[in-house]
């Protein structure tokens, strides 16, 4: 089957001035600051319930711990993973264990936090931040490792079906990198923790984009079409204003139903 026509200029061009504009309500209309606007990311995707939230001083961070764990081990997997930057290979079913692992520990935890919500209701144990930062984390590690490599079979024409982790030592490296930034994030120390609040939630917008650009690629029948991030970009650029919709709708409707740009239970 032969390759699509590429996107001309004047379409891509397009692309780029609509998703600016869409990007410019969005800037105007949410939270001031750069906390703000990452609050305004956070409120799309996460109940920010204050109790079950990390704060810099008095003030919350953008998303709850177990969220910001696991964007913050998706942001570290992903890292990780760039300077593979076109291998395309799943991690060797040796390491499944370790992911189905952290799968599990995230549903035990997230299933048990929410029982909690209900006083009579018997739980395993009594949930903490430390633990659905730890397990937000691990999930973040397995959406990484699968997203790097089915983004790379998707979007480029050819791809290396190669995984980036081979060795149990690289895996362990991630590990470590990742439970140093639970470290730092758990510590509450602005100087550490503002930044990585930040870096959560734009990786939600990273990872969001990374998606639809795979859609995208799918419904207009161009995935493998692509030899370099040049021609990448008007599939990056869609999958990014998707992205955008998405978060800018989702904060309408929340805030349509609360009122509010805080979290759940607040006050």
């Amino acid at each position: 089957m032969p390759n699509p026509k590429p996107i001309s200029h004047k379409t891509t061009l397009l692309i780029v001035i609509l998703t600016g504009i869409l990007f410019g309500v969005w800037l105007f209309y949410s939270p001031p600051g750069l906390l703000g606007k990452a609050d305004a990311i956070g409120y799309a995707v996460c109940h920010r319930i204050d109790v079950r939230s990390f704060h810099l001083d008095d003030r919350q961070v953008p998303m709850c711990a177990r969220c910001t764990g696991m964007y913050l081990g998706a942001f570290a997997g992903i890292v990780y993973q760039v300077r593979w930057i076109k291998n395309g290979g799943y991690p060797p079913k040796r390491f499944y264990p370790i992911m189905a692992f952290f799968l599990l520990a995230f549903g035990v935890d997230g299933l048990n936090s929410y029982l909690h919500f209900f006083p009579d209701f018997p739980t395993l144990y009594e949930p903490t931040n430390w633990i659905r930062l730890l397990t937000g984390t691990g999930m973040g590690l397995n959406i990484a490792l699968v997203m790097f490599p089915t983004f790379n079979q998707t979007i480029w024409d050819r791809y290396d079906d190669i995984p980036v982790f081979s060795r149990w030592r690289d895996l362990l490296w991630l590990i470590l990198i990742a439970l140093g930034l639970d470290v730092m994030t758990y510590s509450e120390i602005s100087l550490l923790l503002y930044p990585l609040a930040v870096i959560s939630s734009l990786t939600v917008l990273v990872l969001l984009a990374s998606v639809y650009a795979i859609l995208w690629s799918l419904i207009l029948k161009r995935e493998n079409t692509n030899s370099s991030w040049k021609e990448a970009v008007p599939i990056l650029v869609c999958g990014l204003a998707t992205a955008l919709l998405q978060i800018g709708v989702f904060d309408l409707v929340r805030y349509l139903l609360t009122g509010t740009w805080y979290g759940f239970l607040a006050g």
